[in-house]
């Protein structure tokens, strides 16, 4: 009976918990990452001499730069106990964070084809990625054009927040989709001999796709709370 007499308690209950959960499948997923590109790649060191340890920024800096800071940017607008300027000012520093490492990110992908020789722009997980980090470059200045500065009328910003939302939780799976399509091909290169390192990457691509799961049901329920 309470349940229906405080649905607002109720959803709040619920976004909180799948919040918790979220937090903790992306902070699983870095974890994982780590353990693989360091026990099992090499390392990571974007000025190394070995071409493999300096592509191993690419996946790190793709999962922890851009896909988890930018999950964190989401639900931060919904459910850090703060003031919504605060939050806002989280939400937008967050996601710029999360562009600038991306861009590092891919800027490692590049410089790993120069040193192996290897065509630029040839797969379907660079063309999902490249368009995914494109498209949350004009995300970010439409959203700060529109909500900070110089900030438009209360009517516009009310008329455009559902799409800045909407395109937010689409460049997530957007860019969840490069991730996995990345892993795949990485896992179809490597021509892999170890069966412990087949499952870490299976469970690191399932953790990824969990997270991106659980942020968008949090930042969706979070409204109704």
């Amino acid at each position: 009976m309470d349940n229906y007499a405080n649905p607002r308690e109720t959803f709040w209950r619920t976004a909180s918990r799948i919040t918790v959960s979220a937090h903790l499948f992306g902070i699983l997923a870095n974890i994982l990452m780590l353990i693989w590109l360091l026990h099992y790649r090499e390392g990571i060191n974007l000025d190394s001499a070995s071409p493999y340890r300096i592509f191993n920024v690419h996946p790190f800096l793709m999962l922890f730069g851009f896909i988890f800071l930018t999950g964190e940017a989401m639900m931060a607008y919904k459910t850090v106990p703060a003031p919504r300027q605060t939050q806002k000012y989280l939400h937008m520093f967050l996601n710029l964070s999360a562009l600038v490492l991306g861009i590092v990110g891919i800027h490692a992908a590049f410089k790993f084809h120069d040193k192996m020789n290897i065509v630029d722009m040839y797969s379907l997980h660079s063309w999902i990625g490249i368009g995914t980090l494109c498209l949350f470059i004009l995300q970010w200045i439409f959203g700060f054009s529109l909500f900070v500065f110089p900030k438009a009328s209360v009517v516009t910003r009310s008329m455009l927040a559902p799409w800045h939302v909407s395109g937010g939780r689409i460049l997530l799976y957007m860019a969840i989709c490069a991730a996995e399509t990345g892993l795949m091909q990485k896992f179809t290169f490597m021509q892999l001999t170890n069966n412990r390192e087949s499952y870490l990457i299976n469970f690191l691509a399932l953790t990824i796709l969990l997270f991106g799961i659980t942020v968008d049901l949090s930042v969706s329920l979070g409204r109704f709370a």
